[in-house]
C-alpha cells in the first residue's frame, strides 16, 4: 500500500489528524519552525543584494533526523502546517531542510481539525505559496534588522537587557502619547439638571433630562448659568408637548477574530491577550473529549476575518431553528470589512467546529478557563448568525415655558440574538415607561436636581483596549498582538495594574530615545503604511527585497548619527522601604532572570542581596508584622508572615484590611466576597473592591 506522509507543526495535532486518515497515512510533528536566521549575527547580507543566511535551530537536529527517515520511506509527502504567512513559511523551510525538491510535495491547509476538513485539503492541494513565504520573509527581516541595529545601542545608552522592535516600539509609543493626554488633561466643568414628575395613580416618578431652550440642545457650563436656568424655569408650567414612537433594532455582533476575542476575553474574563492565545490554541489543536477522544473544538485562531464557510452557515441555522425557533434564525449574513478582501478569503472567523457540541457538553472534559474561552467563542457565533433585537422606543418632549425636558424610554419586544449572547453595552440604562402616557396626561413637578460634572481625561490604556487601537491604526497583524504585549510587560517598559497599562521611567525613556534618534521608527503613520507593504508582498505586488533595501539604508544612517549624537542615561532603581542590615543603606528593588530582589545600592561594596515580598498592605494578626505574597516549592501562591520561619502565619487567600464587623478577625477574599478566618464566626459579606 502506498505510503503518505503528513508534516503538521505541533505534537498535539499528530493523534487527532492520524485517528482521520488512517494507516495508509503516517502523521510526525516539525515542533514549530527548523530553520531561522543565526542569533548570534543579523543573518541578513546587505552587501549582497540582502541575502538571507538560515541555519538549523539548535535542538532540532533530531527531529529533522526523524523526518528525513520518514521521507525516504513515503511516496507523497503533505505538508500541513499552520494556515497562515507563519505556517506557509515553516512547510517552505521544511521543503528546503529536507531536500524535497525532487519529491512529489504538496502543501494543504484546514482552518479547523476535524475530519472533514482534513479530508477535504487532501483534495485540494497545492504548491507552496511563495508570496506568502516572502511575506513572512520580509516581516521576519525587518523585525530582526530594527531589533538587532537599535537594541545594542538601547545597551550602551541605557542599561543592558532592553530591546526595539518594529511593532513593539510603536506600541510603546501610543501608551507613552495616552499618559502624556492624561498628565497634561484640564478637567472642565458642566452641570446636568433631572426633573422628576409625579403622574396620577403612579408610584414611581417619571425623570426627565434638561435639554435645552427653544429646542436647541444646551451645555450648562456653571454655577452661575445653572442658577439663570433655575430662576426662569422656577413658577414654569410642565405639559407633555409630543409623543414619539418608534423602534430601533440591535444588529447581532460578528463572530470572533482573533483581536475582538482578546478584547472580549479580556473585558469578561479577565483574561491577557496571551492566555487568551494559549487557551484559544489548546482548543483548536484538540483536547481528549470523554468518548470522543482528542477532538478540535474550535477554527484557527488567527484571523482578520469575520468570513464562516456555507456548512457552517447551514449547521448554525439548523441548530438555532431546532433550540429557539424559526424566528430567530438569520440564515446567511454578509459579513466583511472594508479593505480586507484578501484576509477575508483566507480564513474565516473564529467559531465552533461543530455549534450541536455545547458548552454544557463539554463540561466535565475541559478546565475552568477553557470552558470559559470556548463558552464565550461559543455563544458569540450561535449570537452571530441569528436575528437583530428589536426594541419599541418612546421619546416624550415635555416643554417648561421655552425650555425642553425629554424622556428617552426603550423596551424589548424581541429580544433575537441577546436571547444568547449580550455585552456590556446591551445592558439598557434609563427609563422604563410606568404607563402610557399621551400629550394629556398631567404632570406634577416632584423636585429639580442639580449635578455639578467634571470632563474625564481618556481612560489608560487596557491589554484590549491596546489591541484594538493597533488593529484600528493598521499596525502589526493577529500573531503579533500578544506578544508584543508580553515583550513591553517583561522589559518593564510598562506595568500592569487592575487590567490597566502604566509607562515606567524605563520606558518612558527609551520612547524618548527612539522618539529622537527614529522618529519613523515608532511613527504610527509610517508603520501602518509598511503593514500595507508587506501585505503588497502578500498579494504579489510588490518585491520583498524591494521593501527591505527601501527601509535598511535609512535605518543604517539613523543608527550611526544616533551612537554619536546621543548621551547614556542613568535610570535609578526602585527604592524599597527595606534598610540593608549590614551597611544602613535603603535597599533597591532589581529585576533578575527568576523575577524581582532586593539588592544594597552599595555594591560592590556591600553584596547583600534578599528576596523582594509583595506586601499587602495587612499586618500579621499573631505579631503584627508584615503579610507578604509567597510561593510554595511548587510555585503555589499564599500569603505569610514576613517574620517567618519565627511566626507561622499563613492563609492561601489573600487577606483584606478590613476587619471582621462580627468578631473583629482577619477577612479574606473569597471570590467577591469577604469571609472571615474564624470559623466560629462565619460572618461574610460582599467586598467592595475586586481580587484577580
Amino acid at each position: 500500500m502506498a505510503k503518505y506522509l503528513v508534516i503538521v507543526e505541533s505534537p498535539a495535532k499528530v493523534k487527532t489528524i492520524k485517528k482521520f486518515l488512517g494507516s495508509s497515512y503516517e502523521v510526525v510533528a516539525s515542533n514549530g519552525h527548523v530553520r531561522d536566521l543565526p542569533k548570534s549575527q543579523l543573518g541578513v547580507d546587505v552587501e549582497h543584494d540582502y541575502e538571507l543566511k538560515y541555519i538549523t535551530i539548535r535542538g532540532k537536529g533530531d527531529i529533522l533526523a526523524r523526518l528525513r527517515k520518514e521521507v525516504k520511506k513515503a511516496d507523497k509527502i503533505y505538508l500541513a502546517t499552520d494556515p497562515d504567512r507563519e505556517g506557509e513559511a515553516i512547510s517552505w523551510h521544511l521543503m528546503k531542510a529536507l531536500k524535497l525538491e525532487d519529491k512529489k510535495v504538496y502543501r494543504i491547509t484546514f482552518n479547523e481539525i476535524t475530519q472533514s476538513a482534513v479530508k477535504e485539503s487532501l483534495k485540494n492541494a497545492r504548491k507552496i505559496d511563495m508570496d506568502l513565504v516572502n511575506a513572512q520573509q520580509a516581516r521576519r527581516v525587518l523585525d530582526r534588522m530594527v531589533g538587532y541595529r537599535i537594541s545594542p545601542l538601547l545597551w550602551n545608552k541605557i542599561k543592558r537587557g532592553l530591546s526595539a522592535g518594529r511593532v513593539q516600539s510603536v506600541a510603546l509609543r501610543i501608551i507613552c502619547d495616552r499618559d502624556e493626554e492624561i498628565n497634561s488633561f484640564i478637567p472642565e466643568e458642566y452641570w446636568t439638571l433631572d426633573a422628576s414628575f409625579r403622574i396620577a395613580g403612579e408610584k414611581k416618578p417619571l425623570v426627565a433630562k434638561y435639554h435645552g431652550k427653544k429646542g436647541k440642545k444646551a451645555v450648562i457650563s456653571s454655577r452661575e448659568e445653572m442658577d439663570r436656568l433655575m430662576k426662569e424655569i422656577e413658577h414654569a408650567d410642565f405639559k407633555v408637548s409630543e409623543v414619539k414612537k418608534g423602534e430601533r433594532c440591535k444588529k447581532a455582533p460578528l463572530p470572533f477574530t482573533t483581536s475582538t476575542l482578546q478584547q472580549e476575553a479580556s473585558k469578561v474574563l479577565n483574561f491577557s491577550t496571551q492566555k487568551t492565545m494559549r487557551l484559544a490554541q489548546q482548543l483548536y489543536e484538540g483536547i481528549e473529549i470523554k468518548g470522543q477522544g482528542v477532538t478540535g473544538l474550535i477554527t484557527y485562531l488567527r484571523t482578520d476575518s469575520t468570513r464562516v464557510s456555507q456548512e457552517a452557515e447551514s449547521m448554525a441555522y439548523q441548530y438555532i431553528q431546532k433550540n429557539y425557533g424559526e424566528e430567530y434564525a438569520a440564515g446567511e449574513r454578509e459579513d466583511t470589512k472594508k479593505g480586507d478582501k484578501k484576509i477575508q478569503d483566507a480564513h474565516e472567523a473564529i467559531r465552533p467546529a461543530d455549534l450541536n457540541r455545547t458548552p454544557v457538553m463539554l463540561k466535565d472534559s475541559l478546565s475552568r478557563d477553557q470552558l470559559r474561552l470556548y463558552q464565550l467563542i461559543w455563544k458569540r457565533f450561535a449570537a452571530s448568525r441569528m436575528k437583530e433585537a428589536r426594541y419599541e422606543t418612546t421619546l416624550i418632549k415635555i416643554d417648561a415655558g421655552e425650555h425642553l425636558f425629554t424622556v428617552a424610554a426603550s423596551k424589548l419586544v424581541f429580544d433575537g440574538f441577546m436571547s444568547v449572547y449580550t455585552q456590556e453595552e446591551d445592558k439598557e440604562e434609563g427609563n422604563m415607561l410606568i404607563k402610557e402616557i399621551d400629550t394629556s396626561t398631567k404632570l406634577t413637578l416632584a423636585g429639580l436636581e442639580e449635578k455639578q460634572h467634571f470632563t474625564q481625561p481618556a481612560p489608560h490604556y487596557t491589554e484590549a483596549s491596546l489591541v484594538r487601537a493597533l488593529e484600528e491604526l493598521g499596525i502589526g497583524r493577529p500573531s503579533t498582538y500578544a506578544p508584543t504585549i508580553t515583550t513591553i510587560l517583561a522589559r518593564r517598559y510598562v506595568v500592569k495594574e487592575n487590567k490597566n497599562l502604566y509607562v515606567t521611567e524605563l520606558g518612558e525613556t527609551v520612547n524618548q530615545m527612539m522618539k529622537y534618534a527614529f522618529p519613523s521608527i515608532v511613527d504610527v503613520n509610517f508603520t501602518a503604511n509598511m503593514e500595507a507593504l508587506l501585505d503588497g508582498v502578500e498579494e504579489g505586488l510588490v518585491d520583498w527585497k524591494t521593501v527591505i533595501s527601501n527601509f535598511y539604508p535609512d535605518l543604517d544612517e539613523a543608527v550611526i548619527m544616533a551612537e554619536k549624537e546621543l548621551e547614556k542615561v542613568q535610570i535609578a532603581d526602585e527604592l524599597s522601604d527595606e534598610t540593608c542590615e549590614l551597611c544602613g543603606r535603603q535597599m533597591v528593588i532589581k529585576y533578575g532572570p527568576f523575577g524581582k530582589f532586593l539588592a544594597c545600592p552599595g555594591f560592590p561594596e556591600c553584596r547583600n542581596t534578599k528576596p523582594y515580598y509583595e506586601k499587602t498592605g495587612v499586618l500579621c494578626p499573631k505579631c503584627g508584622k508584615d503579610i507578604v505574597l509567597k510561593k510554595t516549592k511548587k510555585g503555589r501562591k499564599y500569603y505569610g508572615c514576613i517574620n517567618n520561619p519565627e511566626c507561622d502565619f499563613m492563609v492561601w487567600q489573600r487577606p483584606a484590611e478590613k476587619k471582621c464587623a462580627r468578631c473583629g478577625s482577619m477577612m479574606i477574599y473569597k471570590g467577591h466576597n469577604l469571609a472571615c478566618t474564624d470559623e466560629n464566626c462565619g460572618y461574610v459579606e460582599k467586598a467592595q473592591d475586586k481580587i484577580s
